[in-house]
């Protein structure tokens, strides 16, 4: 049995706890939280040992590993605390906030064998599974272009309240929702050579950005587009989608489905000449425990099964993730380079305020992209 730790338990940490919490080879043997309310329920509910200090229950717990859910500025500390301790880490994204952080993270991991892994759990559903299977098997030929998109209704006010709308503390679109984008487009098709015509604004925060764009090139000839948007209430709930260009072909994907246009049958795949379309339940398989998709199952038993397996290589490894940190970060530089410093925009910050959107400063805009 692994003992495991949680640290964090909002709404990823009680999701992640459910599904471990049925894992047969998982003892869950402590969880630490900094709610004094959510403290005294487990306490009352769950014979579980409680913390208020992670480091106290690192100390005391005999844990082999932690799952980190806290915000997003805490990570790289904790993480480099369970290193110093020797415990696997499964980390909530972003991995870190800075791609020097995340770099140091990886020299202070160096010598250990210690699993690792990021939560970018659209590396573990079967829709964006296949799709790599498909790209890497040549069935569109050579790629040529993309737009990888990602919607939803996550912010629709104000959040200057929560730590999800605090620059600081690593809230924002670009952390938080965005990197669930750029991560997808890295996993399938590899970290760009060049961002360029990268836009950041506000709907509703003040402090943070609500959308993200930005193209993407490749050295190979490939580019793309990302648009991210999580303040699109017409989004039930958030939406992958990435559209992938070939020579031989075309992919159109999101987590349930994908439609895949062939300019020749492929009768060894089971593709005709055209249109063809696949839904998840073609070929996905059951999980063990169901909770909000079967990814995100997928993902903790993976990381577990590397444990067992004594293997620190991993598809979500922290090596990985700092790809799609780096990118992140290229992105805010880039579109802070690309502001005006007229009429409220400010070069300090890489976000279009909501107010002040003259037409003129439009018009010197599209100037500046074109």
């Amino acid at each position: 049995m692994f003992r495991a730790g949680f640290i964090g338990f909002g709404r990823m940490g009680i999701a992640h706890f459910s599904i471990l919490n049925s894992h047969p080879s998982v003892e869950i043997a402590a969880i630490c939280d900094q709610s004094n309310t959510m403290l005294n329920v487990l306490k009352k509910y769950v014979d579980i040992g409680t913390y208020s200090d992670y480091q106290e229950m690192i100390d005391e717990a005999e844990l082999d590993f932690v799952i980190i859910s806290t915000p997003s500025d805490s990570h790289s500390e904790i993480i480099n605390v369970a290193i110093d301790n020797n415990l696997h880490t499964f980390v909530e994204k972003p991995f870190a906030l800075t791609a020097a952080d995340g770099q140091e993270t990886l020299t202070h991991l160096e010598g250990k064998n210690l699993v690792n892994q990021v939560g970018y759990v659209n590396r573990f559903n079967e829709v964006f599974m296949e799709i790599k299977r498909l790209l890497a098997s040549g069935l569109i030929g050579e790629v040529k272009n993309f737009s990888s998109e990602m919607y939803g209704a996550t912010v629709l006010k104000d959040s200057k309240a929560s730590w999800r709308g605090k620059r600081k503390t690593g809230g924002g679109c670009m952390y938080e929702f965005a990197s669930h984008c750029i991560d997808l487009v890295v996993y399938l098709l590899g970290q760009p050579d060049k961002v360029i015509g990268s836009v950041m604004q506000s709907v509703y925060s003040s402090d943070v950005e609500d959308l993200v764009s930005s193209t993407f090139i490749y050295n190979n000839g490939c580019s793309g587009t990302i648009m991210v948007n999580w303040s699109d209430e017409s989004f039930r709930k958030p939406t992958n989608i990435i559209t992938i260009f070939g020579s031989k072909g075309k992919i159109v994907a999101d987590k349930h489905a994908y439609k895949l246009f062939l300019k020749e049958a492929d009768q060894a795949n089971g593709f005709h000449k055209g249109w063809n379309t696949r839904c998840i339940t073609d070929f996905a398989k059951s999980v063990r425990f169901y909770v909000r998709g079967n990814e995100f199952t997928r993902q903790l038993d993976y990381f577990i099964d590397c444990i067992n397996q004594g293997r620190a290589d991993n598809i979500a490894s922290f090596a990985e993730a700092l790809k799609t940190d780096i990118v992140m970060e290229e992105i805010t530089k880039d579109a802070s380079q690309s502001l005006v410093a007229e009429d409220g925009w400010s070069q300090a910050s890489p976000i279009l305020p909501k107010s002040s959107r003259r037409s003129s400063i439009w018009k010197k805009f599209w100037e500046y992209l074109k």
